[in-house]
């Protein structure tokens, strides 16, 4: 990449292709997320290492904007898939199209920063947006559609984090495993809870 065309959001394309890539750079070995230095992104941009401080402050904000950048990606196909269904369809299309995205990039997956913080801010308020729309038909409201989306995001991305981490070594397909879990959420959607 020509020095001129260096941009904040050249050196956020960048980074997302090293963590794709999943390999360290320079016989390094670290893999996924852990592979993403500013060392490695700026040889990758023909650059050296302090001229990238033009476009971000450092690491972090490099990780934050990546973070952000995956977290939209996300929320449009997930957005997409979700686009003229309601209730059960579309929970189990939310359900489909996160764990889809994940299986397609493990490695951004992984890098999602998942504390709430300026960067990423904006867009986990999109993603959640489409989770609060899509409990909409079950007659969750304030803080009972909070809490449900909250358990959703919780049941996809812990599944999708497993999944994409190797963490399912049994010989159990995962594909009808997970068909189960998006029944137990779409089932205990429908089921009266308690309250005070």
């Amino acid at each position: 990449m020509a020095r001129a065309a260096l941009s904040t959001e050249a050196v956020v394309d960048i980074a997302l292709r090293l963590i794709d890539e999943g390999t360290g750079g320079a016989g390094g070995t670290d893999s996924g997320p852990a592979a993403l230095t500013l060392s490695e992104v700026a040889a990758r941009a023909g650059v050296r290492t302090p001229s990238l401080y033009k476009h971000v402050r450092g690491l972090a904000e490099l990780r934050d904007l990546v973070s952000a950048r995956i977290m939209n990606e996300m929320a449009d196909e997930v957005g997409a898939a979700v686009l003229g269904r309601s209730s059960d369809e579309a929970v189990r299309a939310l359900m489909t199209a996160w764990r889809a995205y994940a299986r397609r990039h493990p490695h951004r997956y992984a890098a999602l920063v998942q504390r709430p913080e300026p960067g990423t801010a904006e867009a986990g308020a999109r993603l959640v947006a489409i989770m609060l729309a899509t409990l909409r038909a079950y007659g969750l409201e304030d803080s009972a559609a909070i809490h449900a989306a909250r358990c959703l995001r919780a049941v996809v991305h812990g599944f999708a984090a497993l999944e994409t981490g190797g963490a399912f070594e049994l010989p159990e397909k995962l594909d009808d495993t997970y068909d189960l879990l998006v029944h137990m959420v779409v089932s205990g959607l429908h089921t009266p809870r308690e309250t005070d």
